[in-house]
């Protein structure tokens, strides 16, 4: 739920309102119930609610307690916030709101910085403490909920995403380590880097203490081991213990609401699997949504043939909307416009327009983000088991989508500054307890790659609309279990073993046992006619030229063969090039 913007100022400038209004704007989507406005001197907040928990004028934002000297902006969802309520009126609190905004103002007093701990939910925060004239600001666990932020030495600014933050004169050059891994990990630049210099993102599990002259402390509160449990478990514990935790999750994100909830419902495993988990809960009114495009080729758009199944079997209250190929193109320019960072992943533009049709008739929404990196899904994990070399060989031959040396083929000499991509995967590599090289990809992909690759680009597209996406498989409990078990169990069945035995008897086998695939988005992908025209003239513009960025030579070579330059994943090099440039001309330039 909601946007969130602010700013700290060290020098002696007075907050200004015409300012936090320019960022307001660039995240209005996000919040379109009420907005609110709040400066105190140096200090000042702005916030666009999606009203889903105490839906009344008490729990607005910012949320100003004068009792504890404490002003919070928040997004996100607390899940176990009614039973924080509970312990904290024990402690003698007394709450004003029903909403779990106020609980996190309360938690914070008690408990301090490390009211994190006690928090599960997605959320991103900011508190500013009066008495101690410092700002707290948080990130969850698991980095659902986005947070961004310029700091320099007369400001620290922060927003839900980063076109609020380029409203505020900050540094626009391109980031030279960003770029490299926007090229190589299909879109992904890892915390706390971005594309632009003077935008940088809170990391996962992480808090920001910032006092009023300056000084930031940086704190990571959770790390998770990839090691086998002390009290050794058998397959049949570890799947038990899966099929337990996925349910609490599943229950805790629909109760956690005072407004109705969906399912996008993909016809995959993992979507399928919340719906039979649901009716198996005895929810009786279940809602889903699903979203197909046309063919090329023999290229399926859509996956109603199983989705069909599903809602056959569960009775569901659906909708299902097929989209034209002549219709992406002219709205693709919206659905980047939207991206607070570029996004590559096709299925960007299909969430996109899917959630502008859902938004119509529900809030809130359940996604099956998370399953295929916590439980194996996908292909590429066992060509690395197989795969020999170094580890960081092994991952990088069957996910890195361009070579160094291709890259810096592609980008103009200024920018080849380094492996920037081997360095990070080394460094996440290096870390401790991780039993063997496949937990640690596992690790690293849960907790790194997955933040800025489908859960930040399902976040996107859904809030574009005022919809907010609740993923149970990244329940931070559920993905410390996952990690905890031997990958050859995980991978077992062409993967995701564990979450194909909970389904067995549940789902038709035909859904259990089909072959993993994807958002289809078939248009993006094998390009072709319009698409190719559109494409070629992003990247020979003048604006592209102009920037500097990619080699004009090597970009030609990419137009005229576009299905010779595919990735290890099978995505098109093209796409990701015309993205990048065409989200920069749109967000960055304007």
């Amino acid at each position: 739920m909601c946007g969130l913007c602010g700013q700290l100022r060290f020098d002696t400038q007075v907050v200004s309102d015409d300012g936090l209004k320019r960022m307001m704007q660039k995240i209005a989507r996000r919040g379109p119930d009420s907005s609110g406005l709040w400066v105190d001197n140096s200090i000042g907040f702005g916030h666009q609610r999606l009203a889903i928990i105490d839906l009344s004028n008490h729990a607005h934002q910012p949320m100003i307690d004068k009792n504890l000297g404490l002003v919070l902006v928040f997004n996100g969802t607390i899940y176990n916030y009614q039973a924080l309520r509970q312990d904290l009126i024990q402690q003698g609190y007394q709450f004003f709101s029903h909403s779990d905004t106020e609980v996190i103002i309360k938690a914070y007093h008690h408990w301090g910085e490390d009211c994190v701990m006690h928090l599960d939910g997605m959320f991103a925060f900011c508190i500013w403490n009066k008495a101690q004239n410092q700002l707290f600001v948080a990130r969850d666990r698991m980095g659902i909920k986005p947070l961004y932020f310029n700091l320099t030495d007369k400001a620290f600014s922060f927003a839900s995403n980063m076109q609020a933050l380029v409203t505020q004169g900050i540094d626009k050059s391109i980031n030279p380590i960003a770029l490299q891994q926007q090229l190589s990990l299909h879109g992904v630049v890892p915390a706390p880097n971005t594309i632009i210099n003077g935008v940088n993102k809170i990391k996962p599990a992480t808090t920001l203490t910032i006092s009023a002259k300056g000084k930031v402390v940086e704190k990571t509160y959770w790390q998770p081991k990839a090691v086998r449990p002390k009290k050794a478990l058998t397959d049949e514990q570890f799947i038990q213990c899966t099929y337990e935790l996925l349910t609490k999750s599943i229950l805790k994100r629909m109760n956690a609401a005072d407004v109705p909830i969906g399912v996008l419902l993909s016809g995959g495993l993992d979507s399928s699997l919340l719906v039979a988990l649901l009716r198996e809960a005895e929810h009786k009114d279940i809602r889903t949504f699903s979203i197909g495009f046309e063919d090329i080729d023999d290229e399926v758009g859509s996956e109603f043939e199983y989705s069909d199944q599903i809602v056959a079997q569960f009775k569901t209250q659906h909708e299902k909307y097929v989209i034209s190929n002549s219709q992406v193109l002219p709205r693709l320019g919206e659905a980047v416009a939207n991206m607070s960072e570029p996004m590559v992943a096709q299925d960007a533009v299909a969430f996109y327009l899917l959630s502008e049709q859902v938004s119509k008739h529900i809030k809130v929404v359940l996604s099956g983000q998370g399953a295929d990196e916590a439980f194996a899904g996908y292909f590429w994990y066992e060509r690395m088991q197989a795969q020999t070399g170094s580890e960081i060989e092994r991952f990088t031959k069957h996910y890195v989508d361009r070579s160094y040396k291709e890259y810096l083929q592609t980008v103009n000499q200024q920018y080849h500054s380094g492996n920037h991509t081997e360095t990070w995967l080394h460094h996440e590599f290096t870390k401790a307890s991780a039993d063997t090289f496949m937990d640690k990809v596992f690790r690293t992909d849960i907790t790194r790659l997955v933040v800025d690759d489908p859960v930040k680009r399902v976040d996107n597209m859904t809030m574009a609309w005022g919809l907010e996406a609740r993923v149970p498989f990244m329940d931070y409990k559920l993905v410390e279990h996952a990690l905890s078990m031997p990958p050859s169990l995980k991978m077992l069945n062409k993967g995701k073993h564990p979450l194909k035995q909970i389904a067995r008897g549940l789902l038709p086998d035909s859904v259990i046992d089909r072959q993993k695939s994807y958002f289809p988005m078939p248009a993006l992908k094998y390009i072709r006619g319009e698409f190719l025209d559109f494409m070629s003239d992003v990247l020979t513009s003048s604006k592209c030229v102009n920037r500097g960025v990619f080699n004009q030579v090597f970009i030609d070579k990419v137009i005229n063969k576009p299905r010779n330059y595919m990735t290890a994943l099978n995505g098109s090099r093209l796409w990701h090039l015309v993205l990048l440039e065409y989200w920069l001309q749109i967000n960055i330039d304007e």
